[in-house]
């Protein structure tokens, strides 16, 4: 169980092929995430943090130069998932008008409008924030020539992914005055546990609001990333159902009927498979009362429930004997 969103510290091909299954928590932080970005939307907005900075260092710093109310203002969202959409609900209610873009086509809530396309968000949006994944077509997605595109004055927001910003293209936009400022809580290298040093060119800037990677980092959705994760493990562990796991099929399978007992078989994808546990069933002479197969990229995921007790000899045996097949990474039976 990896008891947070991201899963970089896992080889989840290694885990696929060894019939490891992996579950996350996509969902029980993206209010945290949510309240962090809007937080720092205010924040940039009224240039709290190098006023606050400024105060530490006893300097009274009273102004309302730079300092500007959020309403009316346009955030432009760079992915419309979970995270994506209730920031757009939030910031709405503050009267601020929200634009976003998704790869994938996604129904607006509220008053929110998709825009035409990456670029042109950026051209109409005072705060960009980015809300996508890690993956070879999100690396780099905001560069010098996004960046170039971007409002003279606005703001850049990165609770995502560290690799999705180039970080010299935007502290060049930042020295050059190009962009009011940003708020970064991800970064292309971290630190990997805490007390190790911090590097980055954005170091020491009044305009840029640098956090340690804590978007979901709260009392309240550290709890639900242990249900959610806790939760899909004993669901596996007690009826085989793969639903939410990152590197084998999902499948959804109902409680196992009272008397019978169920065979969870992790294989090699190839052809052949579903014929050969068939064969070795019907050699068994037990009957079948249920099967579901799935399949990713190399391994395949095949439950089969049986009109027999699981403690049953013939149960155990015919277990033994697929799990003999060649092709066989991981079974179990239940």
């Amino acid at each position: 169980g990896a008891f947070c969103i991201g899963t970089d510290q896992i080889d989840l091909a290694a885990a696929r092929r060894a019939g490891v299954v992996v579950f996350n928590a996509p969902f029980s932080n993206t209010r945290s995430v949510a309240e962090l970005v809007l937080g720092e939307i205010i924040m940039l907005s009224r240039q709290i943090f190098p006023r606050s900075q400024a105060c530490h260092r006893g300097e009274w710093r009273k102004s309302a130069t730079g300092s500007h109310e959020v309403r009316g203002k346009t955030v432009g969202i760079v992915g419309y998932g979970h995270i994506g959409s209730q920031l757009s609900v939030i910031a709405e209610s503050l009267g601020m008008s929200v634009i976003y873009h998704d790869i994938v086509p996604k129904l607006p809530l509220g008053n929110a409008r998709p825009a035409e396309s990456l670029e042109a968000l950026l051209r109409e949006s005072d705060f960009v924030t980015l809300h996508v994944p890690d993956t070879e077509f999100t690396r780099g997605m905001i560069g010098a020539g996004e960046i170039a595109c971007m409002r003279k004055g606005a703001y850049l927001i990165n609770a995502s992914r560290g690799k999705v910003v180039d970080i010299p293209a935007l502290r060049a936009a930042l020295d050059e005055e190009r962009l009011a400022g940003a708020a970064i809580d991800v970064y292309p290298v971290e630190p990997a546990h805490p007390g190790e040093p911090f590097v980055s060119e954005l170091r020491g800037l009044d305009q840029v609001i640098l956090t340690p990677h804590i978007g979901g980092s709260t009392e309240e959705a550290q709890a639900s990333i242990g249900r959610e994760v806790s939760t899909a493990l004993g669901t596996y562990l007690l009826h085989g159902s793969t639903t939410g796991s990152v590197n084998l099929p999902n499948i959804d399978v109902a409680p196992l009927r009272e008397g019978g007992c169920r065979i969870i078989n992790v294989h090699r994808n190839v052809p052949g498979v579903l014929s050969a546990v068939n064969r070795a069933v019907a050699e068994s002479e037990v009957n079948v009362t249920g099967q579901s197969l799935g399949t990713i990229e190399d391994v395949g995921l095949l439950i089969v429930d049986l009109a027999l007790g699981g403690e049953d000899p013939k149960a155990r045996e015919l277990c033994h004997a697929i799990a003999g097949l060649p092709t066989s990474l991981r079974t179990r039976i239940l």
